[in-house]
């Protein structure tokens, strides 16, 4: 990978990504994605302290890395003064997760956030808590019908998630989703498939605002999974990557590897069923979710017997090392931190 000249991203950008900026507070056009399990303080704040923005995820902060929750925050502020983000998955199908996730969000608040990704449902409600306190929310989508719902909800960006993002991955590719989401005339985030420069620039020369890295940030020094976690991503190529439904009963991009092979990567036929039910999908979900959290969770620390549910995007294509966050966005921006 040969690092761009310095100014890789315009020094008077486009009216997408100067608004990207002043929602977000970032210096440069890039967001480091929030990851379960792998968004650790220290990585949230090193990607923050480049002048991109990382964002917090909450369940990793807390159930993975066993902060509580104001105290994470606050460790994370203590290693940087620049802003952070927080994502907030929405979906309804627990009350209790909804109590807890309102009470998160007015911490961060509290805490100084202003920057909101929220995820899986209609973000009103946290566009209606977040926006008297100056709160800005981009909301995920994967193709215009999501984009349609959220913005009526009030979200004032989007973030595109592509078929090359790991996690769940959408169905278009970059340059078709954002030839269908152009037209709504907001910062529009490219998520998935960018691992150097040369992604990144192709991105913002595609006329997407900003682009969210996930899978880059998991191969650097600053991030807390193994080694073997790290070492499989420089390894991998785009080709090992796969689509399993054993994970959270929907297709999840992870790198393909003995565990997964053995597992197989379709979900049973009672549970497709289970989950196309009016009634007993929401009951699914949430066995599937809490599954999910405990084996993701064991695989982060690649310890004997843990289960290999390494998720990555077809980004790895382009990883070939691990580095320092700072090397990583000054490879990618062509800016180097102050």
């Amino acid at each position: 990978m040969t690092p761009p000249e310095t100014g890789a991203f315009p020094r008077d950008p486009r009216p997408a990504t100067r608004d990207f900026l002043a929602h977000t507070g970032a210096a440069l056009p890039l967001i480091g994605g929030p990851m379960y399990p792998c968004s650790n303080p220290e990585l949230v704040a090193a990607i923050s302290a480049t002048g991109a923005i990382g964002v917090v995820q909450p369940m990793a902060l807390t159930y993975v890395h066993g902060w509580e929750f104001r105290a994470g925050l606050r460790h994370i502020r203590s290693l940087t003064d620049r802003p952070i983000g927080f994502n907030a998955l929405i979906e309804g199908s627990s009350k209790t997760y909804r109590k807890r996730m309102e009470a998160w969000i007015r911490i961060s608040l509290e805490e100084g956030v202003r920057f909101f990704i929220t995820s899986l449902g209609n973000p009103r409600w946290v566009v209606d808590l977040v926006g008297p306190h100056g709160g800005v929310v981009y909301h995920d989508v994967t193709e215009a019908k999501w984009a349609e719902k959220g913005l009526a909800g009030g979200a004032q960006g989007l973030i595109a998630v592509n078929r090359e993002a790991g996690g769940h991955a959408g169905g278009r590719s970059p340059a078709e989703l954002f030839a269908e989401l152009q037209r709504f005339e907001v910062p529009v985030v490219a998520a998935g498939g960018v691992g150097d420069a040369a992604g990144f620039r192709a991105m913002l020369d595609l006329g997407y605002a900003a682009v969210q890295c996930g899978t880059r940030f998991i191969a650097t020094a600053e991030c807390s999974a193994s080694e073997a976690y790290k070492r499989a991503i420089v390894a991998a190529d785009a080709d090992d990557v796969v689509l399993s439904e054993r994970i959270t009963g929907v297709p999840v991009a992870v790198l393909r590897t003995p565990y997964i092979e053995k597992m197989g990567t379709r979900a049973g036929s009672i549970a497709r069923w289970l989950l196309r039910g009016r009634k007993t999908k929401h009951w699914m979900r949430g066995w599937y979710a809490l599954r999910a959290l405990r084996a993701l969770k064991g695989s982060l620390s690649g310890g004997a017997g843990s289960a290999e549910y390494w998720q990555a995007g077809r980004s790895v294509a382009a990883i070939d090392r691990i580095e320092s966050v700072a090397e990583v966005v000054a490879g990618m921006t062509g800016e180097r931190q102050p």
